[in-house]
């Protein structure tokens, strides 16, 4: 085993040598270097491995904003070009890029956005920039925020449906959209509260990148949608630009070259994934005989499961990895970066479990999308840390449970359901019949027991208080913005700072090389193959300097 481990690092030692004879075409000049950035859609959280037909490899969120990172202390780089496509809803997403774009600027660098329309998400990651471009085709899709919800209670009447439905916490309303034909009191506050951070995080973004008074963000919101000459006359963007164009728009952005240098002002576009993979992603030389530093990044999406499986996150798909993370010894810590509405409770306990023993023994640092509720955020209450963006839908500290009643729509279309019981709440989950009296009362104790284990654990994981936490729980969601003044998240801020707060809490140094490891693992393609199509970007496995 020592004899493959050297071997294998003697090969990634080999391969930095030859991929350092490419790196001069990479850069080719002093100046004038921009890092060209195309995001068509949303980033992949996990980035693409270019198969398929009309795919092109891809830069995933957290490697997006460490190539952008990089380039902020390259002093080869004298710019940014972000070139958006495509459709992009993320919120959390938009925000985590817009902070990379103002940290880059911070440096010194130039910033420009080019995009062949936008949507606000885009516009709010566009408003960090110092030049935003439009094709004179183009427009920009700036009108507010609107949430809506489907109710289906007048449907199921037709239908002879009966739901029966048990929550608690008063603001858990997941159910509603089943027994009511509006939204509550309850829904309504909670959702204008969220929005109203959002919208505010979307309006002071614009102000203070565009330099216009909030109030006239506003007004401009509301006289949106823009046709691209429309939003250059607003000042909402700088001016009109096709694609083959930009180098030439780019030009009084370069700086100047350098005393003696004869080489003329102009511009070089660096593909940010060349960029990635010939600077960011290099860990230096791999030592022989000592282990190298492994973090983590840990993907969990979808909604919370008992099982195993690819859709959703599986009690026992994600408890495997875990475990299996919190016995190896080179792993030094763990980014979980999570997305989901919530889910099965029990499933959210084990997993609850899992990150609670791993975070004994290692840091775990959790990183929020746009949505980790109810048992989403059950399972990141146990972690070290927890990050969320401004605008991430959090918390939903409540339970919900219940039954569909099919015996009207049985007699409706002629269906008989008949059985046989032993026990007198043998048939407390049979949809031929709704809940007695004596069957309500138990599945309300089951749900409230559920209940004040989800408290419980938040508590615990949030060293939080339980008079406190019922405050804000009762099935409730927050903006992160709220959520991190009440407690229930440590910072905001995204992918990327919570990998430097894991760096932290490792005990990582400046200029420290480790190991990323991208987890799960996409399979591994036969070796050659692997290698042709760059097989890092196939099997999940980074190598980076610490910075």
């Amino acid at each position: 085993m020592e004899a493959f481990r050297i071997t294998g690092r003697l090969a990634a030692n080999g391969a930095r040598v030859f991929r350092g004879i490419g790196r001069g075409h990479v850069l080719p000049a002093p100046v004038g270097n921009w890092l060209q950035v195309d995001i068509a859609g949303e980033p992949s959280e996990r980035g693409s491995s270019g198969l398929g037909w009309g795919r092109e490899p891809a830069l995933g969120l957290l490697d997006l904003l460490r190539c952008l990172e990089a380039a902020g202390a390259d002093p080869r780089i004298d710019g940014s070009l972000i070139r958006l496509r495509g459709d992009f809803a993320s919120w959390g997403q938009a925000l985590s890029l817009r902070r990379a774009l103002l940290a880059l600027r911070e440096a010194g660098k130039g910033v420009a956005v080019w995009a062949e329309n936008l949507s606000a998400q885009q516009y709010l990651v566009a408003s960090a920039a110092e030049r935003i471009w439009l094709p004179e085709s183009g427009s920009l899709f700036l009108v507010g925020l609107r949430t809506e919800r489907l109710f289906l209670r007048e449907l199921l009447q037709k239908l002879a449906v009966k739901p029966e439905v048990v929550n608690i916490g008063k603001f858990k309303s997941a159910g509603d959209m089943l027994t009511r034909g509006g939204m509550s009191d309850e829904e309504r506050e909670q959702i204008d509260s969220w929005q109203a951070d959002l919208f505010e995080e979307l309006v002071g973004g614009i102000a203070s990148g565009r330099g216009i008074e909030e109030q006239v963000v506003c007004d401009l919101i509301d006289g949106g949608p823009y046709r691209a000459a429309a939003a250059r006359e607003a000042g909402l963007i700088d001016d009109l630009c096709y694609a083959d164009e930009l180098e030439r728009e780019l030009e009084p952005l370069v700086r100047m070259p350098a005393p003696g240098y004869s080489a003329p002002r102009r511009v070089h576009l660096v593909e940010a994934l060349r960029y990635f993979s010939a600077f960011v992603s290099d860990p230096g030389w791999l030592p022989l005989l000592r282990d190298v530093p492994e973090l983590v990044y840990l993907l969990a999406s979808g909604a919370v499961r008992r099982g195993s499986g690819v859709r959703g996150i599986g009690s026992e798909g994600l408890g495997r990895l875990l475990e299996q993370i919190r016995t190896r010894h080179a792993v030094r810590g763990v980014v979980l970066r999570m997305e989901s509405p919530g889910g099965d409770s029990l499933a959210s306990d084990l997993l609850y479990r899992a990150v609670e023993r791993l975070s004994r023994e290692k840091p775990v640092v959790v990183s929020m999308g746009d949505v980790v509720a109810s048992g989403g955020y059950y399972i990141a209450a146990a972690a070290d840390a927890v990050f969320a963006e401004a605008g991430t839908i959090t918390g939903s500290i409540g339970v919900l449970g219940g039954k569909l009643d099919l015996s009207g729509l049985y007699r409706r279309m002629g269906v008989a359901e008949d059985g046989v019981q032993r026990g007198a709440r043998a048939g407390l989950l049979s949809q031929a019949r709704g809940f007695n009296a004596d069957e309500r009362r138990a599945v309300r104790r089951e749900m409230e027991g559920v209940y004040e284990t989800f408290l419980d654990r938040v508590a615990a994981g949030r060293q939080l208080s339980r008079e406190g936490l019922e405050r804000v729980a009762q099935g409730r969601i927050w903006s992160g913005r709220r959520a991190h003044a009440l407690g229930l998240v440590d910072a905001l801020g995204g992918p990327l700072d919570a990998l430097h707060e894991l760096g932290a809490r490792a005990g990582l140094r400046p200029g420290e090389s480790f190991g990323l490891t991208l987890q799960p693992k996409m399979p591994r393609l036969p070796g050659p193959l692997n290698a042709l199509l760059g097989g890092s970007l196939l099997s999940g496995d980074r190598r980076s300097r610490w910075i």
